[in-house]
């Protein structure tokens, strides 16, 4: 009773920039960023509110109210994703938080459900989020579309290709031409964000990017084709990010890496992609942990399947789709295409259905898992030839994705 009168006393409304200080506490108190950590990653005194301010500008960003004091709130940034080769407006999904005392409200689900309105009436098709809870945000809708390899190389286990016609140059983290390789790789690899300016703030945000470098592969016609953001401390050859655009900047980098074998006594890094890595080494018994990243959710799903890349034209067939948080996603969804190729989504049935909820529809079109995988642990219903015809038309290609928000 008592929470319930707490509640009808609270109000929703959008966070504006008169509320920064109070963002900023109640995201520091949430995620428990100490002073300590601040430091870490490079600030000084007051340095993560001002870097912060442009969030309530550039986002949206909801929140409970009780008088005036900020209790809950949720951002969505407004960034743009590559799936299977088509750029789409992706509502990313953070600062999610609550102070304690006002959990069990049901002030979140609320909020959350503000956020998928809005993503959808921002034209925002597809929305990604870092989960602190992945049962959590599954009930929300969210499912898992990546995941991150982290390994450990032993010095005497790094890999030394035959030399290159190209040469790797060290550079500053931001340099062109990280940022023009970053951005051809983000544009052919499905899953993956298009960094602008802001982004690749964000990109930084949890590290000293001061302590960081790049090292860039370019080919014999000096064009970059790869990079390398790492640092080395305790011994230890730190990888962030590795990407190439061609198989010589791959052995380039790895030749590079190697270059260090007498001055460290491991490599620690992250693979964002289903790449290969044990498997390309000579010494193969490398250590590796496979982790969930990042989580997807579909926000509209008639404007997503009306853009979806398809792999080619078919006969109708119609998902059945339920989803709690989003009503407008729930239902029937007949797609099936024109004389000209487009695609035509219709709330009728048409064709064989295929049922779903919304988590298994965004991991099965984001390519996490094949559809043969979900028909079989029972996640997605159709007849045989039906999903048949979904292994035929849904691109494979496991998404790339790397950053954090």
């Amino acid at each position: 009773m008592a929470n319930q009168e707490i509640r009808d006393h609270l109000v929703l409304k959008p966070v504006g920039a008169e509320y920064l200080d109070q963002y900023n506490e109640l995201l520091r108190y949430v995620f428990q960023v100490t002073n300590r950590i601040l430091q870490e990653s490079g600030y000084v005194e007051d340095e993560i509110v001002k870097a912060k301010g442009p969030v309530l500008e550039n986002a949206d960003v909801f929140g409970w109210f009780d008088d005036d004091q900020l209790v809950s709130q949720a951002v969505v940034h407004p960034y743009r994703v590559n799936i299977h080769g088509r750029i789409f407006k992706m509502g990313g999904l953070t600062g999610v938080g609550t102070y304690p005392e006002y959990a069990g409200m049901g002030l979140m689900n609320d909020l959350i459900k503000v956020a998928l309105k809005k993503m959808k009436d921002n034209g925002q098709l597809v929305s990604y989020l870092y989960p602190y809870s992945i049962p959590y945000y599954r009930k929300k809708g969210w499912e898992i579309m990546s995941e991150t390899l982290s390994f450990i190389i032993k010095d005497s286990q790094l890999p030394k290709y035959e030399d290159t016609t190209g040469f790797v140059k060290r550079m500053p983290v931001d340099h062109k031409d990280v940022i023009r390789t970053y951005d051809k790789f983000a544009r052919v690899n499905h899953g993956a964000m298009i960094r602008g300016k802001v982004e690749w703030e964000e990109y930084w945000r949890w590290e000293n990017e001061e302590e960081r470098t790049a090292a860039v592969f370019y080919d014999s016609k000096k064009k970059p084709q790869g990079f390398l953001l790492y640092w080395i401390a305790d011994d230890i050859f730190h990888i962030k990010e590795l990407i190439y655009l061609t198989q010589e900047a791959r052995k380039g980098l790895w030749n590079f890496i190697h270059a260090h074998m007498s001055m460290v006594e491991m490599v620690k890094g992250n693979v964002y992609k289903n790449d290969p890595i044990a498997f390309l080494m000579e010494d193969s018994q490398i250590e590796e942990t496979l982790s969930p990243y990042y989580m997807a959710r579909i926000v509209d799903v008639a404007g997503f399947l009306k853009n979806y890349p398809f792999q080619r034209k078919t006969r109708p067939f119609c998902f059945l789709i339920t989803d709690h948080m989003a009503e407008w996603n729930s239902g029937i969804f007949s797609v099936e295409w024109s004389e000209n190729g487009k695609i035509k989504i219709s709330r009728k049935a048409k064709g064989k259905s295929i049922s779903l909820d919304i988590q298994t529809l965004t991991a099965l079109l984001m390519c996490f898992r094949r559809p043969s995988y979900f028909h079989k642990v029972e996640y997605l219903n159709t007849d045989l030839d039906t999903l048949r015809l979904l292994e035929e038309i849904i691109p494979d290609e496991y998404p790339y994705f790397s950053d954090y928000f």
